[in-house]
């Protein structure tokens, strides 16, 4: 029996818990009242009590399923994908030389989604992460729209008029994106004609805007496309649609929720439009070959102290007390921006007209049925984006972009490190640390062999992305994976995962350091 099962055995459950080894294991102060899952972006309708006679029992539900490590890794390696941007002339021409991206799922279905796809009318890779919550629909409609419309945001105004004009005569359209997809990442077929004619009225309305010889601003362009969507979702749902199918599918998407975090990268220029609490963190190697994480984006939630002042300055004196309450917006919503979520911009008036118009499936969504209390001078909530640019260096070696079910369970710091030592084959030695445990010298020479052990093996994960997500979900209190663990919540009922985790979902693209530095001398010559 390994050793660090051995010293596991002797510890008492409440130790367990603390260390984060039953279940999950936070390491952000974002707890709700039910202190051993992870939190739900909407308060779950379940009883406490229901949920905690739940909980007690997953120990034993844990010991019941161990997964052999070919099982852990086809789980792990589902949803993997990989680009590499192709070279020209055996010259890589691209700042970004590929990314790899993966997701696990803790929802059923999952709500995460993620895109990938490079600009063809301008230059530029994008690259999003969109976590949905109370159901995947909004996330959904982002991860097959938003990139559409920062890409026309992007045009100048000759080619959105070539555009139009194409339409008009009935002729083929030159493609504006190149999609980098995996097999399982699902697209509505029965709703494009819907999304392209809304994404034709805002292209017609920017040719108004705009005029001939117009180069847009790339920030303008991600504000735009980001609140432009979000006010089309918000359109499209009151409008409704004659197609039974695609009524359901608008109002569904606009009463769910999304939190969306985008990068937008053109040579040297890196662009990160967050609205939300996923993140992007840069992972800078420094000059004795370790790494520091670089953070790029601001969490919107009730630790952002900034965020918390944005939303109270927007309402009553009156309402300072109740607007976040909990850590939540108006004691329900986590991420404090977000696409879709109607339920915190529209009148009460508007929703009730628009649930007594719509379909009786909709009635049934526990999240359409409540006006959220203390709701006076709507709307409390937002899809603007925060807007950051960082100009990448040659030290600036990669880019991770995950949803909030991976920095729940990882620092920041962690995620630079365990990523810098996997593409660079370099394992940064820490002290080896056993939390305060009582340790012989004998066990902690096991201990160290079995390191070893594990370092050897290490990099047996072809993606960068699915080797994270191994340490997110099995890493232990000394900071390595133990398979045991990682096989036990792998093997949790879908009923339980949740209770222990979030859906995660990683991107991680990885620059191309000689033709950043080109890059760099040449604006500075």
């Amino acid at each position: 029996m390994p050793v660090t099962s051995q010293l596991l055995r002797g510890l008492p459950r409440a130790k367990l818990l603390a260390s984060g080894l039953l279940p999950f294991q936070q390491h952000q102060s974002q707890l709700g009242p039910i202190t051993n899952r992870p939190p739900s972006r909407w308060p779950s309708r379940v009883s406490q009590s229901h949920q905690h006679s739940r909980s007690y029992q997953t120990t034993s539900e844990l010991r019941s399923y161990i997964l052999t490590p070919p099982q852990v890794n086809s789980i792990l390696k589902a949803n993997e994908y990989s680009f590499k941007v192709p070279e020209f002339d055996g010259k890589n021409v691209s700042s970004v030389m590929g990314f790899e991206s993966n997701q696990l799922p803790a929802n059923a279905p999952i709500e995460d989604r993620r895109s990938a796809a490079t600009c063809l009318q301008t230059r530029g890779m994008l690259l999003g992460v969109f976590d949905g919550h109370a159901g995947c629909a909004c996330a959904q409609a982002l991860s097959e729209r938003l990139f559409y419309y920062i890409a026309v945001s992007l045009l100048p105004h000759d080619t959105l008029c070539e555009l139009e004009a194409a339409v008009e005569a009935g002729r083929a359209l030159s493609p504006i994106l190149q999609w980098h997809k995996h097999p399982n990442d699902y697209f509505s077929k029965e709703a494009q004609t819907l999304y392209f004619n809304s994404l034709r009225t805002y292209w017609q309305e920017l040719i108004d805007l705009t005029s001939p010889g117009d180069v847009p601003d790339t920030h303008e362009a991600l504000l735009n496309a980001f609140k432009r969507l979000d006010n089309d979702i918000s359109l499209e749902a009151q409008v409704g649609d004659p197609n039974a199918f695609l009524n359901y599918w608008v109002l569904r998407v606009a009463f769910s929720g999304a939190t969306a975090c985008v990068a937008h990268i053109d040579g040297s220029d890196l662009y990160i439009a967050n609205s939300g609490d996923a993140r992007a963190v840069l992972g800078v190697q420094e000059e004795d070959g370790s790494f520091t994480a670089h953070t790029l984006s601001n969490d919107h939630s009730a630790q952002n102290e900034e965020e918390v002042a944005r939303i109270r300055a927007e309402h009553p004196p009156s309402e300072k007390k109740t607007v976040i309450r909990q850590d939540r917006l108006l004691g329900l919503l986590m991420p404090l921006r977000a696409f879709g979520d109607v339920k915190f911009k529209w009148s009460i008036e508007l929703q009730k007209c628009v649930l007594e118009s719509g379909p009786d499936q909709l009635h049934e969504n526990e999240h359409c049925k409540f006006i959220p209390p203390n709701y006076h001078t709507p709307p409390y909530l937002t899809a603007e984006p925060e807007i950051t640019h960082h100009k990448l260096r040659p030290q600036d070696r990669f880019m991770v972009i995950g949803s909030d079910g991976l920095w729940e369970t990882l620092h920041r710091q962690e995620v630079v490190r365990i990523v810098g030592e996997y593409i660079t084959g370099v394992s940064q030695r820490q002290p080896l640390k056993v939390g305060g445990y009582k340790v012989s010298l004998g066990q902690m020479q096991e201990l160290l062999d079995e390191r070893k052990a594990r370092e050897s093996s290490a990099f047996e994960d072809q993606n960068s992305a699915t080797h994270l997500i191994r340490h997110s979900v099995g890493n232990n209190e000394f900071g390595t994976v133990d398979h045991e663990r990682l096989s036990k919540m792998l093997s949790l009922p879908e009923e339980l995962a949740r209770m222990y985790r979030d859906d995660i979902t990683i991107i991680i693209s990885q620059f191309n350091p000689h033709v950043i530095g080109a890059q760099r001398q040449d604006g500075q010559s």
